[in-house]
């Protein structure tokens, strides 16, 4: 990574749990702001060549993204965000889970924790994700850890 920043990625099929730290050489509320605004979400979320089209995004508790993943051919693979808890600026908590294109969730999802903090003008990100079954996570996390990586990289880069 640049600057020596860290980034950690780490699958534990035991407790069906992904773990991700990453650093930003950036100001807490821009980073915040990035995982929390439809219209920075989207410049970052997909992994190129795919983009991130959110169908709509209402960050607050009890509110939902619901977007999809859009390949260079024009496939769209749909997801729903529901957030559970949000302590501004520190940490928001959202169920997860692939759907249709008419909102109709593919359970089992999975439950995605992130917290946020800042030190001397690095902000760190450590987002753990709690899959329902390891079949959802080994699903997900065939592609997840290269997509995740890709997208990690292109918000450091726009920020």
């Amino acid at each position: 990574m640049k600057n020596n920043l860290l980034f950690d990625f780490t699958v534990d099929k035991a407790t069906k749990t992904i773990l991700v730290k990453r650093e930003f050489n950036a100001e807490l509320s821009l980073v915040w702001d990035a995982f929390t605004k439809q219209e920075i979400l989207d410049q970052w979320w997909g992994p190129k060549p795919y983009i991130s089209k959110t169908k709509f995004m209402d960050f607050k508790v009890g509110g939902r993204r619901f977007y999809a993943m859009v390949s260079p051919d024009g496939k769209e693979g749909w997801s729903l965000q529901k957030y559970t808890s949000i302590s501004p600026k520190t940490n928001f908590k959202m169920y997860n889970t692939f759907a249709d294109k008419d909102e109709n969730p593919e359970l089992p999802g999975s439950e995605w924790d992130l917290s946020f903090s800042e030190q001397n003008g690095i902000t760190k990100v450590s987002i753990i994700i709690r899959n329902e079954s390891l079949a959802r996570m080994e699903k997900a996390s065939e592609g997840f850890r290269q997509g995740f990586t890709i997208c990690l990289q292109q918000l450091d880069e726009l920020l």
